[in-house]
């Protein structure tokens, strides 16, 4: 196969964008980026299944209308996502949306793939976030 300037001219813009997004990079590491916002360090217990339910409901009441647990609809499927993400970020996107949405190179590609649509801020509490987090813990 022959290489032509037509095949490697994307790649040349596609790189430095992904660079310059991914600084430093383990901001684009699913597994090492934890995200804007009032969590640093989450250290996880064993799920609890009477919160895990607490979650669920909590998910069904405000989150449902974006997402489920297994097709992206206005937001990504829920399904496994603690294997996808830390449990800082994912309570870092519930507790701070906006500043993700604007800051965090992860944030900012699952809402390129909606069409730019950004989760609203439903102002839950740690006490909320860490409910929904129990819950998306039992989704694997």
């Amino acid at each position: 196969m022959k290489i032509t300037i037509s095949r490697i001219a994307p790649l040349l813009i596609f790189i430095p964008i992904l660079i310059l997004r991914c600084t430093p990079p383990n901001l684009c590491d699913p597994m090492q980026n934890t995200g804007i916002g009032p969590i640093e360090k989450l250290d996880l217990v064993p799920v609890n299944t009477n919160v895990a339910a607490e979650g669920q409901v909590l998910y069904d009441q405000l989150c449902r209308v974006c997402h489920n647990e297994i097709n992206q609809m206005e937001g990504p499927a829920h399904w496994g996502i603690i294997n996808r993400r830390t449990p800082e970020w994912i309570m870092n996107m519930m507790l701070n949306p906006t500043e993700m949405a604007q800051e965090d190179p992860i944030a900012k590609i699952l809402a390129e793939r909606v069409n730019g649509v950004e989760m609203p801020d439903m102002n839950l509490s740690e006490e909320e976030a860490l409910k929904i987090l129990e819950y998306f813990r039992t989704l694997q």
